[in-house]
């Protein structure tokens, strides 16, 4: 019986190793030689060891990042300025645009002022003194007037009256030229209209006539000059070092 059981047993085993898949030649090595994933591992910078490899004996490599830092500083100071210029531009401009918002209200205000003058030379001062309705009148333009000039002068907007002036084309326009040999070529002798400026930009040219035919401003000037050092001067009191 015992014999029997062995039997069955040894029969077992023999049939469980048959049904066992064969393994496969070299799968033993095959694992031994499987790749190791060092995806997770972290990589190093091999640039700067390449570049380096690839200077010749004669370079070094100390002085070459040291170009490069001066050329990166460089580029870094240029962009900085840049940049500073941009800003100091848009602040100029945003000053100027507060600074000179109401110079269109202002020219046409212009027109307001010049009225209320002409109204005053059309009523002389001796005919406001013979009626008193005239004089009422005259004197409330005048009061409109000084108030107006007074809102002109809180917002920075000045009068051009250049009367007995050299004529300067950057405020004034010669409309004409008058005959007077008492004054030198090109003074004001006549103001036809004046001009205003808002802080300092011209809003309106004043409109002249200036005087021609008189000496010229700089040989007049420089003759008086030189009468006026004849008369203060002493005999021998200058000597001549030109020699």
């Amino acid at each position: 019986m015992m014999a029997q059981e062995n039997k069955q047993d040894k029969a077992a085993a023999e049939e469980a190793e048959a049904d066992a898949p064969a393994a496969t030649p070299g799968e033993d090595d095959a694992a031994e030689e499987a790749p190791v994933d060092t995806s997770a591992e972290p990589l190093v910078d091999l640039s700067g060891l390449e570049a380096a490899a690839a200077l010749s004996p004669d370079e070094d490599p100390v002085a070459v990042l040291e170009g490069e830092v001066a050329s990166l500083k460089d580029q870094l100071l240029r962009a900085i300025a840049e940049t500073e210029n941009v800003r100091r531009r848009s602040q100029r401009e945003r000053e100027d645009s507060v600074k000179y918002a109401a110079a269109p209200i202002i020219r046409d205000l212009l027109g307001v002022a010049d009225n209320l003058q002409r109204a005053l030379e059309s009523v002389p001062e001796e005919l406001a003194a013979e009626n008193e309705v005239v004089s009422n009148l005259r004197l409330g333009v005048q009061m409109t007037q000084k108030e107006l000039m007074s809102a002109f002068e809180r917002h920075q907007i000045r009068t051009i009256n250049p009367l007995g002036e050299k004529l300067d084309p950057h405020f004034h326009e010669a409309m004409f030229e008058i005959e007077d040999p008492e004054q030198p070529a090109g003074t004001v002798v006549q103001v036809i209209q004046a001009g205003y400026r808002l802080h300092d930009r011209l809003i309106r040219p004043a409109r002249v006539g200036i005087s021609k035919g008189g000496p010229k401003a700089a040989a007049k000037d420089a003759a008086e000059a030189e009468d006026s050092g004849k008369g203060d001067t002493e005999p021998g009191s200058t000597v001549d070092t030109s020699a």
